[in-house]
């Protein structure tokens, strides 16, 4: 198997051990799951059903961000409890992954299930010298660490630049660098807050991530997965604070889901321009959902359309029509092998769909083929 690994810039090799450690970062729940999670979730589903069936063990962790400025901006709104808010999102969540077809992670940590760890996490950063206190809060400090910015590749003034568009305060006051980062801060009136050896306060988002990766999966991690936006700063802080911690490389493949546009620009929350799975699989067949994410390359951005829902389900009705025809033997083993070899060459996608495709046109058997991809025809 070869993939794209971000930090090399290259389709490499992956050839981890006989169980497989992979941490793809989760739902920050306080809205519904959008097409650019599908995509994502899908993308590492397949990869995680190709590992299972090339004889892996997979411990696959997807986190729930369930304390967060954003969830805790949300909550606030709607004048409900953070928690009771997350509860809520994250089962319609689950009902969307279950639809999609998604096999359910080996572990779903939430962040407030791993506060002890996350304090003993900044502990071991500030004891080992890269981190300071201010004013209650406690800081990443990325001057002492060699390289930062080596997996995103951006030079500081673009990852300033970058910064307060994904989270990041480059102008706090209490920073002695703008690229400095959050592990710990005060919590307002009206948030969450847990004692702390700095103070009253909470986690910051990228500690959240670094402390449950390594209480479920050890120092290093096999692989490590997200969309293409989380490249900086989130996995950039996190490989920071990670290594700072352990003193272990944290991840040996990096690799991330291109974004999915809608009307031109990024799907996102902030923008306001999302598609939500559940208003699609109301009235579509959620295979067909699917087939529309499988058919895009997970490293090329594209512009979800209604044609492109369209034709998957042009797709499906031609896959299900093969799968009860009298030709249909179940499995050819040549469309088999020529779906595993497209999902060994970096998850070559499309070549599978269009493989399966030229089998029905020739009457052979796809249901095999098809649940590779996690596509059930039964």
């Amino acid at each position: 198997m070869r993939l794209f690994d971000t930090a090399r810039r290259a389709v490499v090799a992956f050839s981890p051990g006989p169980t497989v450690s992979m941490y793809v970062c989760g739902l920050t729940p306080y809205d519904s799951t959008h097409l650019g999670h599908a995509a994502t979730y899908v993308t590492y589903d397949v990869l995680h059903r190709r590992l299972l069936d090339r004889g892996h063990e997979v411990r696959m962790v997807r986190n729930i961000t369930d304390v967060d400025d954003d969830i805790l901006r949300v909550a606030r709104s709607r004048r409900v409890h953070y928690l009771d808010l997350a509860a809520a999102e994250i089962r319609t969540f689950d009902e969307d992954m279950a639809a999609l077809g998604n096999l359910e992670p080996w572990s779903e940590p939430r962040a407030t299930s791993a506060i002890a760890d996350i304090r003993g996490f900044i502990g071991t950063v500030v004891d080992r010298g890269h981190a300071y206190v201010a004013d209650g809060g406690v800081y990443f400090d990325v001057s002492s660490v060699a390289e930062f910015g080596r997996l995103s590749r951006l030079d500081p003034d673009t990852m300033r630049w970058f910064g307060p568009q994904r989270g990041e305060d480059p102008d706090d006051p209490n920073k002695r660098h703008p690229l400095d980062f959050v592990l710990w801060k005060p919590s307002s009136p009206d948030e969450p807050s847990w004692d702390s050896l700095w103070g009253p306060g909470r986690p910051g988002w990228h500690v959240e991530c670094s402390a449950l990766a390594l209480r479920e999966l050890g120092t290093t991690i096999d692989l490590h997965g997200g969309g293409t936006d989380l490249i900086y700063p989130h996995h950039e802080c996190e490989m920071a604070q990670s290594e700072a911690a352990t003193g272990e490389p944290f991840v040996r493949h990096w690799m991330h889901q291109a974004m999915v546009r809608y009307h031109g620009e990024k799907m996102s929350k902030s923008r306001g321009n999302l598609v939500f799975v559940g208003d699609l699989r109301r009235n579509h067949d959620p295979r067909s959902v699917r087939l529309a994410l499988l058919a895009h390359h997970y490293r090329r951005a594209w512009t979800w359309t209604p044609e492109v829902l369209d034709q998957a389900e042009a797709r499906l009705e031609r896959w299900l029509t093969a799968r009860r025809g009298p030709a249909d033997a179940r499995s050819d083993p040549a469309l088999t092998a020529a779906v595993r070899t497209a999902l060994d060459d970096d998850l070559d996608t499309p070549v599978a769909l269009a493989a399966i495709d030229a089998a029905v046109e020739r009457g052979a058997g796809v249901t095999e083929a098809a649940g590779l991809l996690g596509v059930a025809l039964d």
